[in-house]
């Protein structure tokens, strides 16, 4: 099966409740685990890669992987999507390099600049048959070349949605409902709560249009205390709650996403891994645990989070 759009895919998940995990991916190992859980789980699958991963990995070496990915589970469906597209120039480069979605992300920009950015990106897209995700509303949080303060945060007002929608053409909206990015989510003491609120308003303005949450790694305690009781320092990381994930899935929320969980799960292994075998020095004997460990922690996001699991 080739890569696909995320359009079919989108459409099953709004009417059967339930969400498309889109895991960030820059290597091979990241890449193997979170497709293996999809293969085994038949999970469709979206990968995505921000600007940092491109310029870390290449793209090139990228496309190939995701290429490989296709290979290797041919049952799968999966989407190769563009994160936090910053300007057209570089929604543009993916679109011409085989990406199927691209997310084109003014959402520091005035409103009406903002549509006018994601409506030129979503012109030359659809010329290509490449569907677009936009965003409306800014997360706080710092992960990759996003670096938002939380004074500079802010979140989706419904009663502008249907105009942007409409004037842009943008194929899924990315809200801020109190999620950010990061590891550091939520002040240590704090209930994290997520403004389903604004989510159920903005759902009643766009029915069936798919809604995505960025910003939604749960931090998982298990991986943050592994990673401090081998020599990390990770004091106060607070994480999305599952549940209130799994709510939003139920609702209008057809895509996920999820990285910060990805490097939890890797460091917190090879950490371990290095505390028992300080005399490892093959990448293979602590990359191949730390796949292990990606590929189980994905499996239970499909399962228990977004509930797409033997949704193909």
């Amino acid at each position: 099966m080739p890569l696909v759009t995320s359009t079919e895919m989108f459409k099953k998940a709004y009417e059967g409740g339930y969400a498309i995990g889109a895991f960030n991916v820059n290597n091979m190992e990241i890449v193997q685990g979170i497709t293996e859980a999809a293969r085994d789980l038949d999970a469709p699958l979206i990968l995505q890669v921000s600007k940092g991963a491109r310029a870390y990995a290449n793209h090139t070496y990228l496309i190939k992987l995701v290429e490989a990915a296709v290979i290797e589970c041919p049952n799968v469906p999966i989407v190769l999507h563009l994160d936090h597209g910053p300007d057209f120039e570089t929604c543009k480069s993916c679109i011409d390099g085989g990406f199927t979605s691209v997310m084109i992300d003014a959402s520091g920009k005035p409103f009406d600049e903002n549509i006018e950015i994601t409506r030129k990106v979503v012109e030359y897209a659809h010329d290509h048959g490449v569907v677009v995700e936009a965003e409306l509303g800014t997360l706080a949080g710092i992960e990759d070349e996003v670096n938002v303060s939380a004074e500079d945060s802010s979140y989706t007002r419904p009663e502008e949605v249907e105009e942007f929608v409409s004037r842009t053409g943008c194929d899924s909206l990315a809200i801020a409902i109190g999620t950010s990015h990061g590891a550091f989510k939520f002040k240590p003491g704090t209930k994290p709560q997520l403004r389903f609120d604004v989510l159920e308003e903005v759902s009643r303005r766009l029915p069936g249009f798919p809604i995505v949450l960025h910003g939604s790694s749960s931090v998982p305690q298990e991986f943050v205390e592994k990673i401090n009781q081998f020599g990390g320092n990770m004091p106060g990381a607070i994480g999305v709650p599952e549940d209130q994930l799994r709510h939003a899935a139920e609702l209008s929320v057809c895509k996920i996403n999820i990285d910060s969980d990805l490097r939890l799960a890797m460091t917190a292994c090879i950490r371990e891994h290095f505390a028992h075998n300080p005399g490892d020095f093959d990448p293979r004997q602590y990359l191949k645990p730390a796949r292990q460990a990606i590929k189980d922690m994905v499996a239970h996001k499909l399962i228990n989070v977004l509930g797409c699991d033997h949704k193909i």
